[in-house]
């Protein structure tokens, strides 16, 4: 309440300097604003982003506490219509199909509204723009961060990008929009962050930034190379240099219109000045091979007896060595692809063996082959569809899922890596949805999705996972991307959301998200069904041969696969008479005199020794692609 009387003193002062009119110092009672709170009715959180319209078309939208401060002048104290939407939550239906409710307003008063989140990501809270916690501040409800309603004079900001560097979170973002013109900072500003449990905020409740500003206070830019145009950043990574000192890098980019790169190069954060310097500058035939040069989110990981960068975009097929000198040099990069050595996708060449096989490796200064060039490939003739790398697509109705930006981390609670990545082309959205997706190593197999969280008609870009927000063992992840009307056809802009990061939590227990994962064959391991998923066995029992997908835990609607001797499932399958795309029949088989089974989908699996079961005994996920790994 405080607050709310606070800020109507500040504005009935403003305005009485402004004008010859005599205003009160504290409004009437009867003008304080109704509460509307939206809250999810699993959790009991309050939900951001739900859109309530009356009946003439009066729109309001939750703030990031899910609050909306109703005080309509002369609708406030009367029985008032609100239709309710939001998107993946959905409000229950009345009689005549309308989704709504109608609420006694009164002023001072309050509502809470439940709905139902169909989204398997909770949305939580809006990260960047003006008014986060408007209506909550309006109207007396505690806010969780210091900056609620302005911070940086940030009205919009495209694109996340953070890392840890000298114990802190550094963020940095494109173009960003400002309260005074319509043009804003599109050199790249930044921000800085404590990092949870270190001074900084429990990721579910919110992040407090602190903007770097300009002698206005407004957001200023912290890379601002020469030339025409803006200057976008990507390919953030924070290396260690022979001293032992943490160096922060990013790739850059120069654009002129209409959105053409003319330039790009690598650049270092001065930690003094807080912008970043140029440290290399490609040419024009380095910053096209490998595909563009490395870009998109980042991981280090170690691969032999060497660390690299990885660089995803949305899959983590270009790398470069870990090295200071070496992320600066052209010539480091690599490509795992299956194309000839120092060739281009244009070239059409593909790298087979003597044997006629395919060969995947990373090479240098060749491009890698995505989604959309591997169909291509497989139209032209020239590649099998089983030969190829990407077949990400839905657990549900096996459509393919064309991945165009998004993160991939490791997970210690999965024990794999996962990836959060946005459609292009969805059904809802043509950029508005997000998919969940495992896989034994960096580079896969990405074959079975989930979807998310989608936003109808709306867009909801270049989505980032932050692994240093993970909670409960990798168990909780965070992860947000640009909500925006850009590329969607959205023929209304949602008010203060538009442009901006909005933040999701993921509970990675979720049945939902027990997605099928490749199945291997065991050498001379009778104990486990000569069956194991591929963390769970040394590189030396597995033959690599991938024989079918499927869950490693409980699902939605599995069964559970005998177990072997040690009691435990060996899998998880879907009951025999389910008839989910993708998916094959699958057969027991009893070691003959002992209690050991072990399952196959061909069903007549050569060896002696056991029977098989008259009849399927559920159901496993086809491996649609390569029977080996690389």
């Amino acid at each position: 309440m405080r607050n709310w009387i606070r800020s109507r003193i500040v504005l009935a002062t403003a305005l009485a300097a402004t004008a010859s009119v005599a205003i009160a110092d504290e409004p009437a009672a009867d003008r304080r604003p109704f509460r509307i709170e939206v809250v999810d009715d699993e959790t009991g959180r309050g939900v951001p982003l739900v859109e309530l319209r009356t009946v003439n078309q009066i729109r309001y939208v939750t703030d990031s506490n899910g609050i909306v401060a109703f005080d309509e002048p002369g609708l406030l104290g009367l029985k008032v219509y609100f239709s309710i939407k939001s998107h993946g939550y959905e409000f229950p239906k009345d009689g005549f199909g309308y989704r709504g409710k109608a609420l006694e307003t009164k002023p001072g008063g309050e509502v809470k509204l439940k709905i139902k989140r169909v989204n398997v990501a909770r949305r939580i809270y809006r990260m960047t723009g003006a008014g986060i916690y408007r209506d909550s501040l309006l109207t007396g409800v505690p806010i969780p961060i210091r900056e609620p309603v302005l911070n940086g004079q940030v009205l919009g900001q495209d694109s996340v990008l953070n890392a840890v560097y000298q114990g802190k979170v550094f963020w940095f973002w494109g173009d960003t929009n400002r309260p005074g013109y319509p043009l804003g900072n599109f050199h790249s500003p930044g921000a800085v962050s404590e990092l949870p449990g270190k001074g900084g905020l429990d990721p579910s409740k919110g992040v407090d930034l602190t903007y770097f500003v300009d002698d206005k206070g407004f957001a200023r830019p912290t890379c601002n190379m020469p030339g025409e145009g803006p200057t976008w950043i990507t390919g953030l990574v924070v290396l260690t240099d022979g001293q032992g000192r943490d160096r922060m890098f990013a790739s850059y980019a120069k654009i002129k219109p209409p959105m053409t790169t003319y330039e790009r190069g690598i650049v270092e954060f001065n930690s003094q000045t807080h912008t970043f310097e140029k440290r290399a500058q490609f040419g024009p035939e380095d910053s096209l091979r490998p595909s563009g040069g490395p870009g998109g989110h980042t991981f280090i990981h170690r691969d032999g007896d060497a660390d690299y960068v990885y660089y995803c975009s949305p899959y983590p097929f270009i790398r470069v060595p870990a090295d200071p000198q070496k992320i600066i040099d052209p010539e480091a990069a690599e490509a795992f692809t299956c194309l000839e050595p120092g060739s281009r996708l244009k070239d059409g060449k593909l790298d087979r063996g003597p044997d006629g096989r395919l060969r995947y490796g990373w090479k240098k200064r060749t491009d890698v082959v995505g989604q959309n060039d591997q169909a291509r490939l497989v139209r032209e003739g020239k590649m099998k569809p089983e030969e190829g790398l990407l077949h990400l697509r839905d657990v549900e109705t096996g459509k393919a899922v064309l991945a165009h930006g998004g993160s991939v981390y490791w997970n210690a609670y999965r024990k794999r890596w996962i990836s959060i990545a946005v459609e292009a082309g969805g059904k809802t959205s043509y950029l508005g949805e997000v998919w969940f997706s495992e896989a034994d190593t960096p580079l896969g197999p990405w074959v079975y999705a989930r979807k998310i969280a989608t936003h109808d008609d709306y867009s909801f870009y270049n989505p980032k996972q932050h692994p240093m927000f993970d909670q409960e063992d990798g168990r909780i992840i965070y992860f947000e991307g640009t909500y925006t009307s850009t590329f969607s056809g959205a023929k209304e802009l949602t008010p203060r959301y538009d442009y901006n990061q909005v933040m999701y939590q993921l509970d990675l227990s979720d049945p939902r998200l027990a997605l099928p994962a490749p199945v291997f064959g065991v050498k001379d391991d009778e104990s486990a069904g000569g069956l194991a998923f591929g963390p769970a066995i040394p590189e030396a029992s597995r033959d690599r041969s991938i024989v079918f997908f499927a869950p490693d835990r409980p699902g939605l609607a599995t069964i559970a696969a005998g177990a072997g001797k040690t009691g435990a499932p060996l899998f998880y399958m879907l009951p025999a008479d389910s008839e989910l795309a993708e998916t094959t029949p699958i057969y027991e088989y009893s070691k003959d005199g002992t209690d050991l089974r072990t399952y196959s989908i061909d069903a007549d699996r050569p060896g002696t020794g056991y029977t098989r079961s008259e009849m399927p005994v559920g159901r496993v996920w086809k491996n649609p692609g390569p029977s080996r790994v690389w």
